[in-house]
């Protein structure tokens, strides 16, 4: 019983969105928006976090990257304690490499000590450089692939030897793709010889641009004395991880002199802690997305409550009649409830199609970052679009069902 009218209720309801094409879909526009908007906050994420995670493991799950404080996303401003920790030295990361049975490589890299770094070829500048001074293992633990030339190696490092490694986009930007090697730059007021160009890192950030410049780590020490931050990238001994992060832990604790009692003047981070940290901040971000794209929602039901309530005034005489022949209280709510619910419905699946739109449109300008439709999204998108229908329908239908058939009929 309860089947045939719902379909029976249904087939009205599709009646009634036919006669008003333009009025349905401007009453459902609200939930079309929220409902897309949903979708396509969930496909970003889901499309960041893959991108994240894929660069953090292609840089090597368990290589470690310690620093003064931890490194990676988070919220807030470092702690007063944070930014009193002297930096980590060249002689912290000997001393791991000399001290620690459970580690395979250590790779200091040196930042440098003032803002913008600046790179000029002819009449060609470039500015906002991501500068390292590096040992050869580098281009081993950060897995770099060459497009032109060659990684410099220890000699050139032992030697102080004036070359560097470009960035692919630092490359283009100088070069215009054309083959730099042997070519003299201008670094910061030193002639450079450019030796090779990296290929755009995996780890890099999604949409971002490859900034990188790596130098010999004493060329650096040379041209910029005052630079004194460090940052290591220990990578142990495979399936050794906890044992050597304990060795690693130990060193630089006697080497910083701190106390049994204090915690760690240093962070030791890995690419699955940062992962974690990531995904964190990425659900709380979804969170606010997806309560921020519910104000659409929200329009979208007090437009489907409007119209519903203006339909009920239209149709006064027909409920009149239908009463009249024995409709019953509970038919004419299901009515009203199902046009409700059809309405929203079908907003929902036009949102979802437009949220769909978002991962494909974005491909396109961000080719490396893999959007796509989370289930979760599209499911949650649809189901809230019903919940709008059921929600705001409640009154029109109650306000349908309680009119007086008599009072109904003589309605003009």
């Amino acid at each position: 019983m309860f089947s045939s009218l719902f379909w029976s209720s249904v087939g009205m309801a599709f009646d009634t969105l036919r006669s008003y094409k333009l009025r349905s879909f401007l009453t459902v526009l609200g939930v079309i928006i929220g409902t897309g908007t949903i979708i396509g906050v969930g496909s970003i994420i889901t499309g960041m976090d893959a991108a994240f995670a894929n660069a953090m493991r292609t840089f090597g799950s368990d290589t470690m990257v310690v620093f003064k404080f931890a490194v990676g996303p988070r919220f807030g401003n470092r702690s007063a304690e944070e930014r009193m920790r002297k930096p980590i030295t060249f002689e912290q990361a000997q001393a791991i490499r000399e001290r620690c049975p459970h580690v395979d490589k250590v790779t200091a890299g040196l930042l440098p000590w003032r803002g913008v770094q600046k790179i000029r070829y002819q009449a060609n500048d470039y500015a906002g450089l991501d500068m390292w001074g590096a040992d050869s293992s580098y281009a081993d633990v950060w897995q770099v692939e060459l497009i032109h030339g060659r990684f410099f190696s220890e000699i050139d490092n032992q030697h102080r030897a004036r070359v560097v490694v470009l960035g692919e986009d630092v490359w283009k930007g100088l070069f215009a793709s054309s083959d730099p090697s042997g070519k003299w730059v201008d670094v910061e007021g030193q002639k450079m010889e450019v030796i090779g160009v990296m290929k755009k890192s995996a780890t890099g950030e999604p949409g971002g641009r490859d900034n990188r410049l790596v130098m010999p780590y004493w060329s650096m020490r040379k041209f910029q004395p005052a630079a004194e931050e460090h940052m290591l990238f220990v990578k142990p001994m495979k399936g050794q991880l906890p044992a050597a992060m304990d060795e690693v832990r130990g060193v630089l604790r006697q080497e910083r002199r701190v106390k049994y009692d204090e915690p760690d003047s240093f962070s030791i981070s890995t690419s699955e802690q940062m992962i974690e940290d990531f995904r964190s901040i990425m659900s709380i971000t979804a969170l606010v997305m997806v309560v921020m794209s519910s104000i659409g929602l929200l329009v979208g039901g007090i437009g489907v409550m409007n119209i519903m309530l203006v339909s009920v005034t239209e149709r006064t005489r027909e409920i009149g009649v239908r009463k009249a022949l024995g409709a019953r209280r509970r038919e004419i709510i299901t009515q009203f409830m199902t046009e409700a619910v059809v309405l929203t419905f079908l907003g929902g699946l036009l949102g979802m199609a437009v949220g769909w739109l978002i991962p494909v449109l974005g491909g396109f300008v961000f080719p490396e970052l893999p959007m796509s439709v989370p289930l979760w999204a599209a499911g949650t998108g649809v189901a809230v679009s019903v919940g709008i229908g059921l929600f705001f329908g409640i009154w029109p239908a109650n306000k349908a069902a309680r009119l007086d058939p008599v009072e109904a009929l003589r309605y003009e």
